[in-house]
């Protein structure tokens, strides 16, 4: 009790200097971040804005895309009333998606042809060694795989056909 009632007098006696920037330093600096972070704020929020703005500016049909999920096709049609947007990913194939599904609209530049397409004939391998998937065949004609059980498997024995038990 007494280490309370020696820290309740020091408590309400208050010690003043006369400059406010040194009493109130704590305080002082919570504006200052509280500031920097609103301003940081308003700049994201005017970026996120444009971004948006300049999405849909390309975003007409005959537009190559992306979705959020990675999809890349044509841009078919975008309804407005319903927020859909049909984008045909393969001759025949339509998607309809959520409008805002559509990640970004892709530069005619990003896209390189030759890079994307992968021949079928270009899986490399070392010499002797079949391809993925290519069946071996034995060289000889007399060289049968062993035919090996198995496991758990037994032979069944013949039904008795004469005994009449």
């Amino acid at each position: 009790m007494s280490f309370l009632t020696a820290l309740l007098p020091a408590a309400t006696t208050t010690t003043s200097t006369g400059n406010f920037f040194s009493d109130n330093f704590l305080t002082i600096g919570l504006v200052v971040v509280l500031v920097i972070m609103v301003v940081f704020m308003v700049r994201n929020s005017r970026k996120r804005k444009r971004d948006a703005e300049e999405l849909q500016s390309k975003f007409v049909p005959g537009a190559e895309v992306m979705t959020q999920h990675g999809i890349y096709g044509t841009l078919i049609s975008v309804d407005e009333e319903k927020n859909e947007a049909i984008i045909e990913t393969t001759p025949g194939t339509r998607l309809r998606v959520h409008r805002q599904t559509v990640a970004r609209v892709i530069e005619p530049s990003e896209i390189d042809p030759e890079k994307d397409v992968v021949a079928d004939d270009e899986t490399p391998t070392a010499e002797g060694e079949p391809a993925y998937g290519e069946r071996i065949t034995p060289q000889n004609a007399d060289e049968q795989p062993s035919e090996t059980p198995a496991a758990g498997s037994a032979k069944k024995p013949a039904a008795d056909s004469g005994s009449g038990a």
